[in-house]
């Protein structure tokens, strides 16, 4: 028979995911400071060294700090390296996938146009949309 004093109650389950909760969010924020300041190129090594040592003598006030500090620009250089990352992917694939260049797309209007397929009209249309 079990007399309840080796089972958790419900305010202390509650409680114990809240914690876990907040310790995880704490473990993604520190993951992300340390990820931007080794990513950041305006900082010197010395500079990045001193806030890791920071972070791990005093984490919480530390990464407030940090935040507070710098969270602008984390954001800036988040932002950024998303931006550049997209950009790598489409030029990638438009190298793999082998797009037409301007060029060959001017000749395919040209030839479309001279066996009758489409007018002058269309033709520059499409000579404007493949120069742009």
């Amino acid at each position: 028979m079990n007399d309840g004093k080796d089972t958790m109650s419900f305010l202390e389950s509650l409680w114990s995911i809240i914690v876990a909760f907040f310790f995880i969010a704490y473990l993604i924020l520190l993951f992300q400071i340390i990820s931007d300041l080794l990513r950041d190129k305006a900082l010197s090594g010395g500079v990045k060294a001193l806030w890791i040592l920071c972070l791990f003598v005093a984490p919480f006030i530390s990464a407030l700090i940090y935040v507070i500090m710098r969270g602008k620009g984390m954001a800036l250089r988040s932002e950024i390296r998303v931006r550049e990352s997209v950009e790598e992917a489409e030029n990638y694939i438009r190298e793999v996938a082998g797009a037409p260049s301007p060029t060959q797309q001017i000749e395919a209007a040209k030839a479309l146009l001279a066996a009758g397929d489409i007018t002058e009209a269309e033709y520059a249309r499409l000579k404007e949309i493949a120069l742009a």
